[in-house]
């Protein structure tokens, strides 16, 4: 049997395509604020390792329905017919401009999809939309209503009272911001509406749920890479006897931050392919020290761990934290990082001048130098003694997991990674980590520790959607009122 196919139909700009997107987990489907901009009829298959599991169609909106209704009836009187009414107005007016778009858009509906209505609950109901839900009626095919809440859903109940009349089934489904459970929750409904597609709608539940689990653990081995890629990572340059030092140093210390600086930008792009995602764009906060020893700051912390919490993991991992230690980045690398350890202030936050309680003193890693034998230096940057960092790290890449789990293919705003997200580590969580770092520093038992914290990553990952499906605040899909 065919994998189902569904029509999402409409007027102009109440979010249809957006409603594609977010089912097929397609961000390549074009979304404009601009009524119209869907022109022609697409298809939007969504795959799982090359298997279709259903198709989505994008369609242009009703244009004309007042004018098809009428030819319509003018042209069957017979219940029975209408289906046949409906085809035959395709054929015979496909190619005309007149009615160019009602044609696109009931073409895959009388070639057999079923029917998805789209409507904007931050709009009025009027009784011009009944023309196109008759028009709907007479194609026969097994069919829903979606409220789409634009802005807001002002005026959902009014539409659950006309759309009731048309359609067996109603439903408020925020397109932008329904979470995965809701996705999955909405293809079920489908398959009540037509014994046929029952047992493929349930399949592909079953599929997305599996390859979710897979998402969850692969984003987790990703992320646990990075940070154990990091913790080891050196980078060494020889020089002859005379060399002045310090040019070398400052082309070293560049060289080893723009590869932490690739090292994170890849994994981000890897954890977003793993979740359909290929188009994203980012904003940060950065905050580029061009010279740590010139800022200070009071009341701060990081992307990683506060000055307590980072106290309390150094003395887990046996490592000392002096006055500096808890500088991590952008401090240190002149913004280089991309926002890699960007400050995040507190009610404070200000950066100032004046005296602070610690001075930014420490970069990422240390220098060191030996002779080599032949004559001449080998200089070396790296591996990174900083306790904060690996935090730095994982905070960031949770964040960015957490707001790809958050997000839907509709959502085409920019992917804000300015916030903390290290509140779901807790205390005991924080020193256990702080001691499998440390040990990954040293290279103990390296494959067994990069494990153990790609399991710990996970559960975390796991979290995520846990926390999305409790949020009860925003209601993005259920049963009207």
């Amino acid at each position: 049997m065919s994998p189902p196919v569904f029509a999402v139909v409409g007027r102009p700009n109440k979010g249809k395509s957006s409603i594609v997107a977010t089912l097929a987990r397609d961000d390549s489907v074009y979304i404009d604020a601009r009524a119209g901009s869907t022109r022609q009829s697409r298809a939007f298959p969504m795959q799982v390792d090359g298997e279709t599991l259903y198709t989505l169609v994008d369609t242009p909106g009703f244009q004309r329905a007042r004018e098809v209704l009428d030819t319509l009836q003018a042209s069957c009187n017979d219940a029975s017919g209408r289906p046949r009414a409906v085809r035959d107005f395709v054929a015979r007016h496909s190619g005309q401009e007149r009615f160019r778009d009602e044609c696109e858009l009931l073409r895959p509906i009388v070639e057999g999809a079923g029917i998805i209505y789209v409507v904007d609950g931050s709009c009025p109901f009027g009784a011009d939309y009944e023309a196109e839900m008759e028009i709907l009626r007479w194609c026969g095919r097994p069919s829903l209503a979606l409220i789409n809440p634009i802005d807001n859903d002002e005026f959902t109940e009014q539409w659950q009272a006309g759309l009731g009349q048309y359609f067996r089934t109603v439903r408020l489904f925020n397109a932008q911001r329904a979470e995965f459970a809701k996705q999955l929750e909405l293809l079920e409904l489908f398959g009540h509406l037509d014994t046929d597609w029952r047992r493929s709608l349930q399949r592909a539940v079953d599929v997305l749920r599996r390859e979710r689990e897979h998402q969850h653990r692969d984003s987790s081995a990703m992320i646990a890479e990075l940070i154990a890629a990091a913790l080891t990572f050196q980078v060494s340059q020889k020089i002859p006897d005379g060399t002045p030092g310090e040019p070398v140093k400052a082309a070293l210390a560049l060289r080893y931050r723009e590869a932490l600086v690739r090292r994170e930008r890849q994994c981000r792009r890897q954890v977003e392919e793993v979740f359909h995602y290929h188009n994203l764009q980012r904003s940060e906060d950065v905050l580029a020290l061009e010279d740590a020893d010139l800022f200070q700051v009071e009341d701060w912390y990081l992307w990683g761990l506060n000055r307590t919490s980072l106290t309390a993991v150094a003395g887990s991992a046996g490592a000392f934290i002096g006055g500096g230690t808890g500088m991590v980045l952008d401090g240190a690398s002149g913004g280089l990082l991309g926002g890699l350890g960007t400050l995040v202030s507190g009610a404070a936050g200000a950066i100032t001048g004046g005296v602070g309680a610690w001075r930014y003193a420490d970069e990422i890693a240390q220098f060191r130098i030996k002779g080599i034998p032949t004559g001449g230096k080998q200089l070396n940057y790296g591996p990174s003694r900083n306790p904060n960092f690996p935090f730095v790290l994982l905070g960031r890449a949770l964040l960015h997991h957490k707001l790809l789990c958050q997000r839907t293919h509709a959502d085409r705003s920019h992917l804000a990674l300015n916030t903390q997200l290290l509140e779901q580590v807790d205390e005991g969580q924080r020193r256990k980590l702080a001691r499998l770092f440390a040990r990954i520093r040293a290279g103990k038992r390296e494959e067994e520790r990069r494990a153990e914290l790609a399991s710990l990553v996970l559960g975390w990952c796991l979290a995520h959607d846990q926390q999305q499906a409790n949020m009860d605040t925003d209601k993005t899909f259920g049963e009207l009122p």
